[in-house]
C-alpha cells in the first residue's frame, strides 16, 4: 500500500471520535499507521536488503504493541517540547490584566486512550497491507507463511 493511504487512514482513525477522548489522537494515529514501514530504510543498504526485510517483523502482530508504543513515545517527546516552548513564551510575555482572556486551555492527554488509538492504527496498517496481492506474514517469526486477501478472494485455479 502507498504511504499516503496509511497516513490518511491514520488521520481518519484519529478524527473518528478518538480526538475527543485525548489530545494528540490524530498525530498518534498517523504516526502509528505509517510506522510499520520503517523497514523501507533497509533500501539504503541496497535493493536486496530491502527485499529481504520488507514487510518483516514490523508487519506482524507481535510488533503492533511496539509500533504503537514507539508512536506514543514520539508524541510524548513532541508534547514535552511543546510544553517547554509554551513555558518559555509565557515567562517572556507580560502579565495578563485582570478580567482579560488568558492563555487557551489545552485538551487533556489521556495516555491510555492515546496508546489504544495507536494500536488501532498500527493494526490498520496490517489490514491494508493484507488486502493487496503481496500480502504479509502476520505470525512471523512463528509462522513464515504469507497471507494476502487476494488469495482468499480469487477463485481456485
Amino acid at each position: 500500500m502507498e504511504p499516503i493511504t496509511h497516513f490518511l487512514t491514520g488521520a481518519c482513525i484519529g478524527r473518528a471520535g478518538l480526538n475527543r477522548k485525548t489530545a494528540y489522537a490524530t498525530l498518534a494515529a498517523v504516526l502509528a499507521a505509517e510506522a510499520a514501514d520503517i523497514d523501507m530504510f533497509w533500501g539504503l543498504a541496497g535493493p536486496v536488503e530491502e527485499l529481504k526485510h520488507h514487510r518483516g517483523i514490523t508487519h506482524t502482530f507481535i510488533a503492533v504493541p511496539v509500533v504503537a508504543a514507539a508512536a506514543v513515545g514520539l508524541v510524548w517527546a513532541i508534547d514535552r517540547w511543546v510544553q517547554a516552548r509554551r513555558r518559555r513564551r509565557l515567562a517572556a510575555s507580560p502579565p495578563v490584566a485582570p478580567g482579560a482572556a488568558g492563555p487557551k486551555a489545552r485538551q487533556q492527554i489521556r495516555w491510555g486512550w492515546l496508546y489504544l488509538t495507536a494500536m488501532i492504527s498500527a493494526l490498520s496498517h496490517l489490514l491494508l497491507d493484507w488486502t493487496n496481492n503481496y500480502g504479509l506474514r502476520p505470525f512471523f517469526p512463528f509462522n513464515p507463511r504469507w497471507y494476502a486477501a487476494a488469495l482468499f478472494l480469487l477463485p481456485s485455479l
